[in-house]
């Protein structure tokens, strides 16, 4: 190899190694050769020598600390890679292959695509595969089976050379893979016939770059006018006669039966044989160029005025040259600017080229161009079998709205979809998390919804049934009432106990009132009011009721024992025995008040669905179970109270003031409650639990009113409406007689009334209340 030193021009020789001999005969590899010598050159001399390369497209020539003096007018591979992978990325594509042929160029060209597509992400690799630089039979067909191991990644990205790029193909077309394979060549494809030349199916849609370039006329004009006369100093150019026309020049050459001719020196480039601009022709003129302006710069510096070289010139400082090319900045041959950046490179400009086919005929068509940035006309792109679709290759399919991507350890463009379930939502690209309690995910689980607000409506089945009940109860009691004011001072109503009886009637018309309020909409009046009146109600009508069961029971344990009055059983007193036991009631309820103020709540796991669409909050009061039963506690106290004093009275006579209806009452009464507590706890845990805790509630007082109003006051109304002749005054006696009477008829005849139509009863009753009120 010569080389220019200070002293002169000397010849270097350089070792090659037989790996290399086939590259030296390939000249598709002519930037790899270069690129050695470069190398060999450097590591033979350490001089400084700049260099300026019209091929070498290296990345490692980039390397400023080790190939300082070096420059060229093409761009490295680096570009070249970071606008296939732009490409990649501007076609959706993430899942990728690359095949390198073996040696400098392709493996450095693979890698560098691998260090783009790592540092600006979305791209993985499914294949790398290697050509040898001898390869065995057989071995492009095992490329293509490790290409198809993953079939999802149809795009193969290419860094070889043009003999591996065509047997690549062939053994494509072999494996009846037309169509499948979407091929990403680099320049050493470029626009080439040769490697796609009678497999042009199999190439279609391929997609390759070449660095920005144009044919140089003035180049054409000149070489096709060159003969052997006028191209006598170009010693290679008569080995370039014979190969270009086949024939010989010397007949003692030609051997029979090889079929070439003898040269006759009238054969014409381009009209005897085919011409094709080589296509660095622009790039050998503008490195040549950029040494002549250097140099003309660095005369102008060093010799101002002077022609030929100076004595600062000679022999010339390789530093300052170096420094006089990369401040260069010309118009090339092709009108492109010619400048080189830090590392002594050319900036990337790069035509980007796809195979079609039209009508039978194939073409390499441009689509697009490449300078720092991608442009792409992806509308002018046409696929395998014509298509504009653009082909997949993906590694997995983007996950549907509500689905969270669960990456494959080690493969980043790889993923599972996994379903956000339950009350979880979309929370970005690879998480789901849970929706707020009050809130739930909508139908395709990307975002949350409030949870829809419902409570006991006055519509709803659970609620028309004891509203009725309540209606028909209130109407009764008012009858009731209307009917005892009316006829107020007739002996029924007095022996009855007027005061109590209003009392009574009252808690009555309290209970019945409380299913109002039980299906009202919570706020915190009416919660405020159910706490109140849903024992009070109760409360007041067995305070009544265990009042005159008390009063009696005293009346005949007295009169068992001796023959005066017991105490406190005229009405005030009634009224204000009955009126100290509600007030416990009232007390307790101040005393929750003050404790926990009423509320109303929205609960949303009473009917928190594992169906998040069946899910509901439900508007109530914020009673709790517990809550409840303490509420009643004291009115079933006092039912529980009443009827064990009914039990105790049960030997009265029959007619003899209320006694026996009082205890029907209290045991109808301790039925219904019976029956409501497994009721009302054994459906907690149904989705309905409101609805019938509060059905079943309402119902439940109801009935109770109901029971003491039929068994206590409707017979007395039917004798004040239907037989007034019995409603009429008895003889009355002294209170010692009638309780003695009443005694000795319960010791000894039990089961006989003293007297017919309740006789006994009404004197009883009479001379106490007149007792009572002197």
């Amino acid at each position: 190899v010569g080389v220019n030193l200070a002293e002169g021009w000397q010849w270097v020789r350089l070792s090659v190694p037989l790996s290399l001999l086939p590259m030296i005969m390939n000249h598709l590899a002519v930037d790899e050769m270069e690129s050695w010598i470069q190398r060999e050159i450097s590591a033979v001399f350490s001089i400084r020598i700049p260099q300026v390369s019209y091929a070498s497209t290296a990345p490692e020539l980039s390397d400023n600390t080790r190939y300082d003096f070096f420059s060229r007018v093409v761009p490295p591979d680096t570009y070249q890679a970071q606008a296939m992978v732009d490409i990649v990325k501007a076609m959706r594509w993430n899942f990728v292959s690359t095949v390198a042929s073996e040696g400098n160029y392709g493996e450095s060209g693979v890698d560098a695509f691998i260090q783009k597509s790592r540092e600006d992400g979305g791209v993985c690799i499914s294949q790398s595969v290697k050509i040898p630089r001898e390869p065995k039979p057989g071995e492009f067909g095992k490329v293509i089976r490790r290409l198809r191991e993953n079939p999802n990644a149809r795009v193969v990205i290419i860094f070889a050379n043009e003999d591996d790029i065509r047997r690549l193909l062939q053994a494509a077309k072999k494996a009846n893979q037309t169509g499948h394979f979407i091929w990403v060549g680099s320049d050493s494809w470029g626009s080439k016939i040769s490697p796609v030349l009678h497999q042009e199916e199999m190439a279609e849609g391929a997609v390759t770059i070449l660095p920005k370039r144009q044919s140089i006329r003035g180049f054409d004009r000149y070489f096709i006018s060159r003969t052997l006369e006028n191209n006598r100093r170009n010693i290679w150019f008569a080995e370039f006669w014979e190969n270009n026309f086949a024939c010989k020049l010397s007949r003692h050459a030609l051997k029979k039966g090889s079929g070439l001719k003898k040269c006759t020196n009238q054969e014409r480039i381009g009209k005897d044989s085919n011409y094709e601009q080589e296509g660095k022709v622009q790039f050998v003129i503008d490195a040549v160029y950029s040494m002549a302006h250097a140099l003309h710069n660095m005369h102008r510096e060093l010799c101002p005025g002077k022609v030929g070289l100076c004595s600062r010139m000679d022999p010339i400082n390789g530093t300052l040259l170096l420094k006089h090319i990369r401040m260069l900045n010309f118009a090339g041959i092709a009108g492109n600017p010619v400048l080189f950046n830090g590392n002594g490179d050319a900036p990337g400009r790069y035509e980007i080229y796809q195979y079609q086919i039209k009508n039978r005929t194939a073409e390499y068509k441009i689509i697009g161009h490449w300078t720092d940035q991608l442009y792409l006309n992806i509308l002018a792109m046409h696929w395998p079998g014509g298509g504009r679709k653009i082909p997949y290759s993906i590694c997995s399919h983007p996950c549907q709205a509500g689905e969270r991507k669960k990456i494959v350890k080690g493969i980043p463009c790889c993923w599972h979809c996994e379903r956000c379930d339950g009350y979880q939502y979309q929370a970005d690209t690879y998480s789901c998390k849970m929706c707020r309690f009050d809130l739930r995910p909508n139908e395709n689980h990307t975002a949350c919804r409030p949870i829809p607000i419902v409570k006991l409506e006055w519509s709803s089945p659970w609620a028309v049934i004891p509203v009725l009940i309540s209606v028909a109860g209130i109407m009764a009691t008012l009858f009731v009432v209307v009917t005892f004011i009316r006829y107020n001072d007739t002996p029924i109503v007095k022996a009855s106990g007027r005061e109590l009886s209003y009392v009574l009637l009252t808690g009555i018309f309290m209970c019945y009132a409380t299913t109002f309020l039980m299906i009202s909409a919570p706020d915190v009046g009416i919660c405020s009011l159910r706490r109140i009146f849903l024992g009070l109600g109760m409360s007041i009508s067995y305070a009544a009721l265990l009042t005159k069961t008390n009063r009696i029971y005293r009346i005949f344990e007295q009169g068992s024992m001796s023959v005066s009055a017991p105490r406190f059983i005229s009405p005030a007193s009634q009224l204000v025995i009955t009126f100290s036991l509600t007030s416990v009631q009232l007390l307790g309820v101040c005393i929750w008040f003050g404790v926990d103020p009423s509320q109303a709540i929205i609960d949303y796991e009473d009917q928190r669905m594992a169906n998040p669409d069946m899910a509901r909050g439900m508007l109530k009061c914020d009673i709790s179970d517990l809550s409840l039963i303490c509420l009643l506690g004291y009115s079933m106290l006092l039912m529980v109270t009443c009827t064990v004093y009914a039990i105790k009275t049960r030997g009265v006579p029959e007619a003899f003031n209320e006694a026996k209806p009082i205890g029907f009452t209290m045991y109808t009464t301790c039925i219904i409650w019976l029956a409501f507590i497994p009721i009302f706890f054994g459906t907690s845990q149904s989705t309905e639990k409101m609805y019938i805790q509060t059905t079943t509630l309402t119902i439940s007082v109801s009935l109770s009113a109901s029971v003491s109003l039929g068994m206590l006051y409707m017979p007395k109304v039917y004798v004040i409406l239907r037989h007034p002749e019995q409603n009429v005054p008895k003889r009355t006696r002294s209170l010692k007689a009638v309780v003695t009477a009443a005694t000795m008829s319960n010791k000894f005849n039990p089961k006989t009334s003293l007297r017919p139509n309740g006789e006994a009863k009404s004197e009883l009753c009479e001379s106490l209340e007149t007792q009572g009120e002197l």
